[in-house]
C-alpha cells in the first residue's frame, strides 16, 4: 500500500467529518496489517477511531502489534471491551510481549490466560529478560531434532513444515540443551540412515539470552545465516533470532537514536494528544534551559565590559537555545514521517495546527517560567516580560519552522536530516536575538 498511503490519507483526512470515511475503508481493510498500522498512525486521532471501527476483528490484534505504543494506546482504550475475548482468542507469546507495555493490567491478565500452556510458558521465560537483552525477543519458530536424529527424521519434518526465516535444524540432547546445527540444504541428497550430527555447521554463531537485543541482531545479520540459536546459562535452548526480528531490533535502534538526539521518544505518535506530546517534549526542554541559563551565567562574567545592555546580552542565549532545541523536536518528528511516507500535502495542515498547539503551550509554560527567573535575577519586571514574549514567539515559529521547512527541503529533493537542522538553527537564532532585542529596545531603551 506504500505508493496508495498518500492518497488514502488525503481521501480521510479531506473527508468533511470523521464518520464519512467508508468509501477508503473496504480499500483498506483489505491491506496487510502493517500497512493499515501505517495508515492509522498517519492521520488525526478522530478519524483514526472512525477506521478503527471497521476494521475487521482478525485483524485487530496484529494491526495493533504494528503500531507504535502511542498510537497504539489510544485504540486500546477506546477499542470496545466486548471484543477482547475475540481479539486474545488466538493471541501468542511474541505479541503479548509486544502489547504488554501498552495494555493495562485487567487486559493483560485476560490475554495471558487466553494462552495455551506452551504460549504461557514462552512469555514467562521471555518475561524473565529486561527488553534490552535478545531473550525477550526470540522466534520460537524452529525446527528441532534430538541429537541421535537421523537424516531421514529431517526429512519428515522438513515435509511437515518449514518456518520463515529457517535454513538450519537444530539438535538438542536428552537435557534439551543446544548441541549442533544442521544446514537444511545438506540434508537433501544425504544417505537416510545418516546421522544428522555429521552434517553438523562448525561455524554458526550462539547467543546468550543476557546479550544487548541490538548487538545480537546485528550479530546475525552478518552470521550468513537466517536465524541463530539462543540459549539460557545452563545451554537450554529457548528459541532463535532470525533475520527478520534482527533486522526489526537494527531498525528500532537506529530510529531510536535519532529521536533521542532532540530528547524524544521514538514511540511517540504523530496526532498523539497536544498535552501530552507538550508534556513529553517539556522535560528535554526544561534540562535544555539549565544549559542555556549556564552558558548565560558565563557571558555575565563580562557585565563590566557589557554596561548597559548587561541584562539582554546575558540572556540573548537562553532566547536562541530554547527555540532551536523546540524547533528540532518538531523536525525530529516530521523527517521520521516523511521517511516512512506518513507526512503528504493532505495531512500537513493538520500537522502544523498540531504542532503549533504545542508550541503554543509549552512557550506559555516556558515563557512564565524564564521571565519570572529573569525578572528576580535583575530585578527588572519589564526584563521578564521582554523574554517571556520573545521566548513564545521563537518556540511557535520554531514549530512552524519544524513542519514546514524538512518538507519544503524534501521536495527540492535534498535531505531534511542533514540540512534540516542547520537551517533551522538560523530560523530561531535570527526569530529569538530579533525579538529579544527589538523588544528590549522598545520597552528597556
Amino acid at each position: 500500500m506504500s505508493e496508495q498511503l498518500p492518497d488514502l490519507i488525503e481521501e480521510i483526512v479531506s473527508a468533511p467529518d470523521a464518520q464519512n470515511v467508508g468509501a477508503v475503508t473496504s480499500v483498506i481493510v483489505t491491506q496487510d496489517e502493517d500497512d493499515i498500522a501505517l495508515l492509522l498512525e498517519s492521520i488525526p486521532l478522530e478519524q483514526r477511531l472512525a477506521i478503527w471501527r471497521d476494521i475487521p476483528k482478525h485483524k485487530k490484534l496484529d494491526v495493533l502489534v504494528e503500531m507504535r505504543a502511542d498510537a497504539r494506546e489510544t485504540l486500546i482504550l477506546q477499542n470496545d471491551p466486548a471484543e477482547w475475548d475475540v481479539l486474545f482468542s488466538d493471541v501468542d507469546a511474541e505479541q503479548l510481549l509486544e502489547l504488554a507495555d501498552t495494555l493495562p493490567t485487567a487486559l493483560l491478565d485476560k490475554a495471558y490466560a487466553a494462552m495455551d500452556k506452551q504460549q504461557r510458558q514462552y512469555f514467562k521465560d521471555a518475561s524473565q529478560y529486561a527488553d534490552n537483552q535478545i531473550g525477550h525477543w526470540l522466534s520460537h519458530d524452529l525446527l528441532v531434532l534430538p541429537l541421535n536424529a537421523k537424516v531421514r527424521d529431517a526429512l519428515r519434518l522438513i515435509r511437515r513444515n518449514v518456518p520463515n526465516y529457517t535454513d538450519c535444524i537444530f539438535l538438542l540432547n536428552r537435557a534439551g540443551q543446544y548441541s549442533e546445527a544442521v544446514k537444511i540444504n545438506k540434508v537433501f541428497g544425504s544417505p537416510e540412515h545418516l546421522p544428522l550430527v555429521d552434517l553438523s555447521e562448525d561455524e554458526i554463531g550462539i547467543l546468550r539470552a543476557e546479550d544487548d537485543c541490538t548487538s545480537a541482531a546485528r550479530i546475525v545479520q552478518r552470521s550468513g545465516f537466517a536465524a541463530l540459536p539462543v540459549v539460557d546459562e545452563n545451554n537450554k535452548l529457548l528459541g532463535c533470532v532470525d533475520m527478520f526480528i534482527a533486522s526489526e531490533l537494527v531498525n528500532e535502534y537506529y530510529e531510536r537514536q535519532v529521536m533521542s538526539s532532540a530528547g524524544m521518544d521514538e514511540e511517540e505518535d504523530l496526532f498523539s494528544p497536544v498535552r501530552k506530546s507538550a508534556k513529553n517534549r517539556a522535560v528535554w526542554l526544561g534540562i535544555n534551559l539549565l544549559t542555556a541559563f549556564l552558558a548565560s551565567w558565563f557571558i555575565g562574567l563580562f557585565e563590566a565590559t557589557l554596561q548597559q545592555v548587561v541584562a539582554l546580552a546575558v540572556l540573548m542565549p537562553v532566547v536562541a537555545s530554547m527555540g532551536g532545541i523546540a524547533g528540532s523536536q518538531t523536525l525530529t518528528l516530521i523527517v521520521r514521517g516523511l521517511a516512512l511516507g506518513q507526512v503528504t500535502n493532505a495531512n500537513r495542515k493538520a500537522l502544523l495546527d498540531k504542532e503549533l498547539r504545542v508550541g503554543g503551550l509549552n512557550g506559555l509554560v516556558w515563557a512564565v517560567v524564564i521571565g519570572i527567573v529573569a525578572y528576580f535575577w535583575f530585578a527588572s519586571p519589564l526584563l521578564g516580560l521582554v523574554i517571556a514574549l520573545a521566548i513564545l514567539v521563537n518556540i511557535v515559529v520554531a514549530a512552524i519552522a519544524g513542519v514546514t521547512l524538512p518538507v519544503i527541503l524534501h521536495k527540492l529533493k535534498i535531505d531534511p536530516a542533514l540540512a534540516g537542522s542547520v537551517i533551522l538553527t538560523t530560523v530561531t537564532d535570527i526569530v529569538g536575538f530579533v525579538a529579544f532585542l527589538g523588544l528590549g529596545t522598545l520597552v528597556l531603551l
